[in-house]
């Protein structure tokens, strides 16, 4: 590789311990990268220097996860090698994108199709319905949600169905073990795989056929893995069978940052590194480049709280700054209100503040009411991060049936929402009577679509609609090859008429352009993807799009470019950063959350980090505050502060006997707040 694509100055602003991280070329290394320290430039340079030092870029894997942090790290190295050119990255991709590829190599080995469809969630939710009603499980029991959480957990510990058996701990648990073995059954013989699978079956590979994991671990002399603390189970096993020959392995995460727990995440993988790969080099990244020094002060006491972590502590960039504030309020709807009012204020007595340098964050999906409601009265513009995925829309999910069909009309799911959608004269009676052919003579239901006219059963009517439809996707599918997949995905949207499908169904002009925008937006990815890939299929515009659906990444991050106050859970605030911070509901029950506090231990560790990834969002300003009282069924009940209050104020917490109704740890309180008083 000719050192001379890199640019001279590569190591220019690095810091000893960043340096040392990106220095070092062989054997495994932890990098601990407190919030704000710059992991990604570590990781990006990093990279940049073995390339320079002669590992040739396609021997290089980096696995993060999230497309937004992959493309991120994609562009970064681009610039660092000063090449465009494909051949010359490395393989940068998310956990799930690469066990894709993986799997489109290998997957046959477990008697699946290489051409496997990745089912939504929306197909997931139509499956587990579906299994549930053949193996007779009443719904009050069980809801097709509850068994794709049940699995989605046992998937995320890699356990197969007999396994959830034996870990079930009640009724509930059995019946839905149950149902996970009837639902991967019908799963593999429709050809298809759930996210989840996507890990659990290269897990599966890499275990069950040396000859898999000899190949697909020889393909690289380096993996690095970004967010290490976040990793399940399937993630960890399959980095291990990665790296185990070479053993250059380098894991960049934090500890004190593993807020996943509750979707597999394990805080024990990064915690026992050394046990793993006892040879391993341990760099500490330690200078915080966001927040003010006061700010860290405040988050330094709250995480030495825990036991279990790596001993570290963040140290500023940037010294002095306003210190944090605690407030209290009467109760929630105060909080809200006054909170807003303050806030307002600020922005319009500095004309150096707008609304988007203003974050609002909350432990709890139900908190976020008060203050929108208040926002909206005081005229504030703001977005609630994480709202309805773009995915999840019905005219997304129509039109992206289509386009499956167009690759694979034997996707079953597909062809069920497609077929009569918008509604063409082939009713529940008919498709009845198709399935029972394909099930018949063991055929798919494309099939007996594509034999109506010699089904005697079907009504010259069911016959005649049949054949429009399958002549409608057949003429389409004889397109893709000269046309490519945009210009037939249009014809196709506009010789089913879908416009006047939202036109019929939705009488607010308003709602029917705002759907209609997200065909176009949807259609505007596949022509993106189509760019960017030149020799990309739509069963890989496909890939590329189930892919993304787990993610609302990018509907955030358009969410975040708006000039709007940002208001979201503390889980979605993880990787961001704002100027002034306010977090809400410090009260126990709230965070530490009631769930927490009823199991203690590593529970109540895992909220305190939580509560920990919200102060150091802050760059300037931080302000806590909690309601005295909060309305339970309408009636207002007392709270009491949260516990990580006394920890981050440095404060012992008095006992029960002798506190003051709820006004500890001295906190501001009411309007006195407008005063800017610290603690």
């Amino acid at each position: 590789m000719d050192s001379g694509l890199l640019d001279s100055g590569l190591f220019t602003g690095l810091n000893p311990p960043q340096l040392e991280a990106v220095r070092k070329k062989s054997g495994p290394m932890l990098v601990l990268a407190g919030a704000g320290t710059g992991k990604t430039r570590v990781v990006t340079y990093r990279i940049a220097n073995l390339i320079r030092s002669g590992t040739h870029p396609d021997r290089v894997l980096a696995v993060t996860f999230t497309n937004k942090a992959a493309n991120e790290m994609r562009e970064r190295v681009k610039g660092l090698i000063k090449t465009r050119r494909q051949d010359t990255t490395p393989e940068i991709s998310t956990f799930h994108s690469l066990c894709v590829r993986i799997l489109r190599r290998h997957i046959a080995q477990l008697s699946y199709p290489e051409r496997f469809t990745i089912y939504a969630s929306g197909q997931q939710e139509s499956l587990a319905r579906r299994v549930l009603r053949e193996v007779q499980i009443p719904g009050e029991m069980l809801k097709p949600s509850d068994l794709l959480h049940f699995i989605s957990s046992w998937k995320c510990r890699s356990m197969n169905p007999s396994e959830a058996t034996k870990d079930a701990e009640n009724e509930k648990e059995l019946l839905a073990a149950a149902a996970y073995r009837r639902y991967q059954r019908t799963l593999k013989a429709l050809g298809a795989v759930d996210f989840d699978d996507l890990l659990l079956l290269t897990e599966q590979l890499f275990s069950q056929f040396a000859e898999v994991r000899r190949a697909e671990a020889g393909r690289f002399d380096h993996v690095l893995v970004d967010e290490y603390q976040d990793t399940n189970q399937s993630q960890y096993r399959i980095v291990k069978a990665l790296a185990a020959g070479h053993r250059n392995l380098c894991v960049v995460g934090d500890d004190d940052q593993s807020i996943y727990a509750w979707r597999g995440a394990e805080v024990e993988h990064i915690l026992g590194f050394q046990k793993d790969w006892p040879e391993a080099m341990v760099v500490r990244l330690e200078n915080n480049y966001r927040s003010t020094a006061a700010i860290l002060e405040m988050a330094n006491r709250l995480i030495h709280c825990n036991l279990t972590r790596y001993p570290k502590t963040l140290q500023a960039a940037r010294m002095g700054g306003a210190k944090p504030r605690i407030l209290q309020h009467e109760d929630e709807a105060t909080e809200a209100r006054e909170t807003v009012v303050e806030l307002k204020r600020r922005i319009k007595n500095d004309p150096h503040l707008e609304p988007r340098d203003f974050a609002i964050l909350f432990r709890t999906n139900e908190q976020p009411r008060a203050f929108e409601q208040e926002l909206r009265r005081a005229d504030v513009p703001y977005v609630l991060v994480g709202g309805m995925s773009f995915f999840d829309r019905k005219e997304v999910r129509d039109i992206t049936a289509y386009i499956k069909i167009l690759d694979d009309p034997d996707e079953e799911m597909s062809l069920r929402r497609a077929m009569n959608n918008p509604p063409r004269g082939i009713g529940p009676k008919a498709i009845q009577q198709l399935s029972e052919h394909a099930l018949a003579n063991r055929s798919s239901l494309w099939n007996a679509m594509t034999n109506a006219d010699s089904l005697p059963d079907l009504s010259s009517a069911h016959r005649n609609a049949v054949s429009k439809f399958v002549d409608t996707i057949q003429s389409h599918q004889s397109r893709l090859a000269a046309e490519g997949g945009v210009s037939v995905v249009n014809s196709l949207i506009g010789k089913i008429q879908y416009r006047s499908e939202l036109d019929r169904l939705f009488q607010d002009e308003q709602e029917r352009d705002t759907r209609w925008r997200m065909v176009e937006e949807l259609v505007n990815g596949l022509g993106e993807y189509e760019q960017r890939s030149k020799r990309g299929s739509l069963s890989e515009f496909l890939d590329d799009l189930m892919l993304s659906q787990r993610e609302t990444s990018e509907d955030k991050e358009k969410q975040l470019r708006r000039n709007a106050v940002a208001l979201m859970t503390l889980h979605a605030a993880k990787g961001l950063e704002f100027p002034h911070v306010y977090m809400v509901g410090l009260e126990n029950g709230i965070l530490p959350h009631h769930r927490s506090l009823k199991i203690g231990g590593n529970a109540i560790e895992e909220e305190r980090r939580l509560c920990y990834v919200g102060v150091t969002r802050a760059q300037d300003t931080l302000t806590l505050s909690l309601a005295l009282g909060r309305r339970k069924w309408g009636r207002l009940s007392p709270t009491d502060p949260s516990d990580f209050l006394y920890e981050m104020a440095g404060l012992e917490k008095p006992p029960p006997e002798k506190k003051q109704h709820a006004g500890q740890p001295h906190a501001t309180r009411g309007r006195k707040n407008s005063s800017g008083r610290h603690r």
